[in-house]
């Protein structure tokens, strides 16, 4: 069990580990695109100083008619402008540049432009003539990197759910291929020794043919052999597709109940109740009987010798639902989904796989579901299985 424990607290450090890695990517990300907007949206500012420059002595040489050689050159760095503007002149009009030329046809546009420009904290540009005020807006470039971060916080975010994914498919494959090779190799193991169980009980009851009274006791024995073989073919069945035959419920859950009956202390009682009509499912007998066996082991334990096993069976919707309950010392709540887990166990002894091999047995193999419906210390633990019908 200790192993168990080990490979999987290994397995949510690596996915402590994967989150980690992926933690670290976003935020080294987050760390350079910022770098790198506040190194454009600086050379950005750069630009407009010198726009704004360029437009004044432009206007002003336009104005008093002082046509320089300079004037050309001014007139090239207007027009060369990169950054999305907006000029505003005495009376209020609203011109723009760099904007999509059909938005620049649209004045709700630009008077649209110019309160989101305000409402950001920013303050116009005061320059001269038809550019009373100007408006400059960040290039596309500077919010595209602007929204990198988050785009790659999408990625790595996909980047560490795939590879969560991957990662539990992969070790969900692993531990499949491990329990089915260590059920296969236990029935191969079983198979040997219970063969020759069984001569040696016959051997016995030939030697004690004459004595009525222990032929009895060689009956019994050769029941629980029985059981060793149905035991074995189980884990042989492990691994592979089982296959599922119309099967009546409560008979089923009967044979069960009547085995344990005389392996029980005299101290429980077994309260199975049969419905009005008869339910039946498809089922695998040997392993849906495992599934029952194991249940009825476990409320077993927990009536510490005295108590009731109960159940009860009934029909919903196209499925079937059997709730066996016991009076045993319960579970707590927070513990309602972890004692399905491999490797949960309360026992000193054991490896704590029946009720995960239980858990796989109805969803996996039966399309079905279990759980643990309610549960009061000493007074009722309830487990709910559903079968399709």
């Amino acid at each position: 069990m200790d192993n168990i424990v080990f490979l999987f607290n290994k397995s949510n450090r690596s996915k402590l580990l994967l989150m980690v890695m992926g933690a670290m990517i976003l935020f080294l990300t987050i760390l350079y695109s910022n770098f790198l907007a506040e190194n454009l949206k600086e050379k950005e500012e750069k630009h407009v100083f010198l726009f704004k420059q360029a437009l004044t002595e432009f206007i002003r040489q336009d104005v008093v008619s002082d046509y320089s050689a300079d004037i050309t050159f001014l007139q090239t760095i207007i027009e060369s402008f990169p950054l999305p503007v907006i000029f505003e002149d005495e009376s209020g009009m609203l011109e723009g540049q760099n904007f999509n030329p059909k938005d620049l046809e649209s004045k709700a546009f630009l008077e649209q432009k110019k309160r989101e420009f305000l409402a950001s904290g920013e303050k116009p540009i005061e320059g001269t003539g038809y550019a009373q005020y100007i408006y400059w807006f960040n290039s596309p470039l500077l919010n595209y990197i602007k929204l990198f971060p988050y785009v790659q916080g999408l990625l790595v975010g996909l980047y560490i759910a795939l590879g969560y994914v991957m990662f539990s498919s992969s070790r969900r494959s692993e531990q499949n291929r491990v329990w089915a090779g260590m059920a296969k190799e236990t029935a191969h193991q079983l198979g040997t020794p219970i063969s020759a169980i069984v001569g040696w009980i016959e051997v016995l009851k030939d030697t004690y043919s004459d004595n009525p009274s222990d032929l009895d006791i060689f009956e019994e024995m050769k029941k629980d052999v029985d059981r060793l073989e149905l035991v074995a073919e189980r884990f042989s069945k492990i691994g592979s597709e089982p296959i599922l035959t119309e099967m009546d419920i409560f008979a089923e859950l009967e044979e069960v109940k009547e085995y344990f009956i005389r392996r029980s202390p005299s101290r429980v009682k077994f309260d199975f109740f049969a419905p009005e009509n008869r339910i039946t499912a498809s089922i695998n007998k040997h392993l849906f009987a495992w599934v029952i066996e194991n249940l009825i082991r476990n409320a077993l334990d927990a009536l510490d010798g005295a108590g009731t096993i109960s159940c009860h069976i009934y029909e919903q919707k196209n499925q079937v639902f059997i709730e066996l309950s016991d009076t045993g010392h319960g579970i707590p709540q927070s513990q309602f989904k972890t004692i399905f887990k491999p490797g949960y166990s309360t026992k000193k002894r054991g490896w704590g796989l029946g009720l995960s091999l239980v858990k796989r047995i109805v969803e996996e193999y039966h399309k079905g579901k279990i759980y643990v419906k309610s549960s009061k210390p000493y007074e009722e633990t309830t487990f709910c299985i559903i079968l399709p019908k």
